[in-house]
């Protein structure tokens, strides 16, 4: 009988094949797809890192930039079931090549709305001469300008504004798309090839690779917001704001620019990689176990090549219920929604609870989490993978693992919920005088007529915010050389002898709490991704090898529908609901202009301790079912050796007597 040997599957052909192309060796494609998925992620990471941005420009609210960044998980989820059916069946490099493309298009998409809008413009806002005379208390002077908000309430403005969010929905959808088969695809393609022993490390250094990609895409966003968002419309000698300002926009659609050109770059290797690779060589392995390795994955693509998509589409549910009856697979999935959940508010909204919380700007904000947040993950990813290769866990002990890290992150998280400021005083919304009127009819402006929305943020020397130099009474002003505002004076709500403030917030004065809670958070960050790891290795080595690719499939499904879609909607709702003054803008409500520090801070971070406390919990459950089934096993091979001890036994009390 002649043997057909499959294409490149003769070790001596192989080895030689690899010397010649490095399209051929799985670390190369490790590599490709680790720079692959950390451009991906900057996309999808920069709009985080400008999400309190994109809501001051546009008049955003939390819960509808939250919607916004989630997206992009609809498309994905529509799509991502079919990636476990075509498997091995498609080119699967040139499909994620395919997908690069996409997210590409869609980066640039996302920065269109800044080329289709006009300039920015803001309440009262330009701090010079020529415009800040109308800002101060004139007694008796009729209202002669309005807010800007409402003076640019044109029907042209209104369907403009319908169109930026309409571009920015239609991108996030295109982005979802693309992302389909980049990371499932990826990861089981590197599992085919790697050898048993090198995938655990493989795909730790991947998972730590792609974290740096939002990293890398806040210390983007840190740059790119310190240049004034209309810095192609406008000279810098006409920007008058600083970047400390609350009405400070800056240049959001930079990065988008800058993203979407690195995930073309890193699309095209993967239009050079085979559809199917020779399988990894570990020295010193047993050359038979890894021929039986390569018949056993062989047999495992022909048996899922054979199905027709109908025998799919009629055989889903049965699978999809018995790898969803699997109690070890169902619980770690439920244990990574918990936290994907807790870091899709941490990564959307982590940089505006900096801002509002310890006074930063967006910039610091956005530097803070790139710099030590997102690498104290990396860290945490990459110790789990370590440890999980160098002790070569069984499957408890992952389990144990990851339940020792989840108990370490609740106990360092726990203080967080304390650490923070207290909210700002601020006339007329958090802050009365002893006559209680209200904000705008306090007696000290009420000659003022100052206008409703107005918003010129000042600080007085009596400690209290006032929203604009005309609602703190104040009738002049103190300008220098480059005509901008030293200071107000003469203001006749702001106790003390001759009352004045200076322009820009108070701020909330307790940068003493800055950094024992970054070191707190980020230490959290560091232990809670120790489980990263581990937990891959959980649903990859306790299911079916014939339902690999589909289980991981349905598992990225379960994340995205389950924690990635409403996660960012539910923390921004849980931010409004903080909200204590909100912008108005054609007679609806835009963004927040002050919020309650402790509320924000209280839901913001108990939330995050709540999803924090259901992966312990489920995690916890795996310990326990593995820790049985082990002690099962164990039983079951003692019972099963009685018998031959018996036997051995009584063999032994009858040969001396045999021998007599």
């Amino acid at each position: 009988m002649t043997s057909v040997v499959p294409r490149s599957s003769h070790p001596d052909v192989a080895r030689k094949t690899l010397c010649r192309s490095p399209f051929l060796s799985v670390k190369f494609f490790v590599f490709c797809h680790g720079l692959l998925q950390l451009s991906q992620l900057l996309v999808s990471g920069y709009l985080k890192s400008s999400i309190s941005t994109i809501e001051r420009r546009y008049g955003l609210s939390s819960q509808t930039s939250g919607l916004l960044a989630s997206f992009n998980e609809v498309g994905n989820t529509l799509l991502i079931v079919f990636v476990s059916y075509l498997g091995s069946r498609v080119h699967r490099p040139r499909l994620i090549g395919c997908g690069a493309i996409l997210v590409s298009l869609a980066g640039f998409l996302m920065a269109l709305p800044h080329f289709l809008t006009g300039p920015y413009e803001y309440d009262q806002s330009v701090a010079s001469t020529f415009s800040n005379t109308t800002d101060l208390c004139q007694p008796g002077a009729p209202r002669a300008w309005a807010n800007l908000s409402d003076a640019s309430c044109t029907p042209h403005a209104s369907r403009e504004n319908h169109e930026v969010l309409l571009v920015m929905f239609v991108a996030q959808a295109l982005l979802g798309i693309g992302g389909v088969p980049i990371q499932p695809f990826g990861i089981s393609y590197i599992d085919d090839f790697a050898s048993e022993r090198n995938s655990p490390l493989y795909l730790g250094i991947l998972f730590s690779v792609t974290v740096i990609g939002p990293g890398v895409a806040f210390m983007l966003g840190s740059a790119m917001l310190r240049f004034y968002v209309d810095i192609d419309k406008v000279s810098a000698a006409e920007v008058q704001l600083t970047s400390k300002d609350p009405r400070w926009v800056g240049a959001w659609w930079l990065g988008f620019l800058v993203a979407a050109s690195l995930v073309a770059l890193s699309a095209l290797p993967y239009f050079f990689f085979p559809r199917e690779m020779p399988k990894e060589v570990v020295t010193g392995k047993n050359r038979d176990s890894k021929r039986r390795e390569d018949v056993l994955s062989q047999l495992r693509c022909q048996h899922s090549e054979s199905l027709s998509l109908t025998e799919f589409i009629r055989r889903f549910p049965a699978v999809l219920l018995r790898n969803l009856r699997h109690p070890v697979y169902l619980l770690v999935v439920l244990a990574q929604v918990n936290l994907s959940a807790m870091v899709a508010g941490l990564a959307t909204f982590m940089g505006k609870f900096l801002e509002r919380q310890f006074s930063l700007t967006a910039s610091l904000a956005n530097m803070i989490i790139g710099a030590v947040n997102i690498p104290g993950a990396m860290v945490g990813i990459v110790v789990g993978g370590a440890i999980l290769k160098r002790f070569q866990m069984s499957l408890r002990q992952c389990s144990a693992l990851c339940v020792l890290g989840m108990l370490l992150c609740l106990l360092t998280a726990f203080p967080l919920l304390f650490l923070g400021c207290p909210t700002q005083k601020v006339a007329g919304v958090t802050y009365w005088h002893s006559s209680g009127s209200g904000h705008h009819d306090m007696e000290c402006n009420m000659q003022c007529r100052c206008p409703e929305r107005g918003f010129n943020p000042i600080c007085g020397s009596d400690g209290v915010e006032y929203t604009s130099p005309c609602s703190a009474g104040c009738s002049h002003l103190a300008v220098l050389t480059d005509s901008s505002v030293l200071n107000y004076t003469e203001c006749s709500c702001i106790a003390g002898p001759g009352g004045f403030a200076r322009p820009g917030t108070c701020g909330t004065a307790c940068s003493h709490l800055f950094v024992p809670f970054v070191v707190l958070s980020c230490l959290a960050g560091i232990l809670a991704s120790t489980s990263h790891t581990p937990s891959f290795m959980l649903i990859l080595r306790s299911i079916q090898p014939e339902d690999k690719s589909f289980a991981v499939g349905i598992q990225f499904m379960l994340l995205r529908v389950l924690a990635w879609m409403p996660g960012p909607v539910l923390y921004g709702s849980a931010i409004d609901t903080s909200c204590v003054l909100w912008e108005r803008r054609c007679e609806r409500t835009a963004a927040c202009r002050y919020y309650d520090n402790t509320l924000f801070r209280q839901r913001y971070l108990g939330l995050q301790f709540f999803f924090e406390v259901g992966a312990f919990l489920c995690f916890g459950a795996v310990y326990l079912i593995l820790s049985k089934q082990e002690r099962e096993a164990r039983q079951a091979e003692e019972s099963k050796a009685e018998p031959e001890k018996e036997k051995l036994a009584g063999n032994s009390t009858k040969s001396p007597e045999s021998k007599v």
